[in-house]
């Protein structure tokens, strides 16, 4: 069995979230450079600071504020930590399509953390932003398959999300893969190949969910 690396996963990864390419979406100048500027005072340390360029703009619908600021909630940055408040925000933009706002919901079902424990609205968020591209989440999906935790132990379709999280970017997938490998016979691996080949030609759309 391949087990879930849940807490390193989650602690590692969510430390980097902030920082990672985010999707901001086509905004308009004065937007981008208030967004800009939260995060050059976030990186600098000044949480109030980016609070307050933030703040106006995930009320008024900006996705990736709104997952800046689950992100500061969850760890307690410029403000008091508050699970609940860190989840609402990351709900709004995950809602609106935000892939790390997405995962970060997966990984607060996956754990526990503020919600009851739920792998398969885990899986389910993971899903949504495994389907957008989302390498990480592609990985978390694939583990899940291969474990049987909030959908059922598929090794083909675990391979499939291993495979497609690799050619993404993901370490991590190269060496589960390897793994899973050796659990499963040629033609298991023949189907994953197929399908994951449909997956990325029709843009994760024919994944065989």
């Amino acid at each position: 069995m391949i087990t879930h690396p849940r807490p390193w996963f989650t602690s590692g990864l969510m430390a980097m979230l902030l920082f990672a390419a985010l999707h901001v979406g086509a905004l308009s100048p004065a937007t981008a450079a208030d967004f800009d500027k939260g995060m050059t005072a976030y990186r600098s340390g000044d949480y109030q600071a980016a609070l307050a360029e933030w703040r106006p703009l995930a009320e008024s619908g900006h996705a990736a504020a709104q997952n800046n600021l689950g992100f500061m909630y969850a760890k307690g940055r410029g403000v008091a930590q508050d699970d609940a408040k860190a989840i609402a925000w990351y709900r709004r933009a995950a809602e609106q399509g935000h892939t790390k706002a997405q995962l970060s919901l997966g990984l607060v079902y996956a754990e526990g953390k503020g919600v009851p424990q739920d792998d398969a609205e885990a899986a389910a968020w993971y899903r949504r932003a495994a389907k957008q591209g989302l390498a990480d989440s592609q990985y978390n999906l694939g583990l899940m398959f291969t474990n049987g935790e909030g959908v059922p132990k598929d090794f083909v379709r675990a391979h499939v999300w291993y495979s497609l999280a690799k050619s993404n970017g993901s370490r991590w997938s190269q060496v589960a893969s390897i793994l899973l490998k050796s659990l499963m016979s040629a033609e298991q691996i023949t189907q994953a190949q197929a399908l994951a080949r449909r997956c990325r030609d029709s843009n994760y759309q024919e994944c065989g969910d």
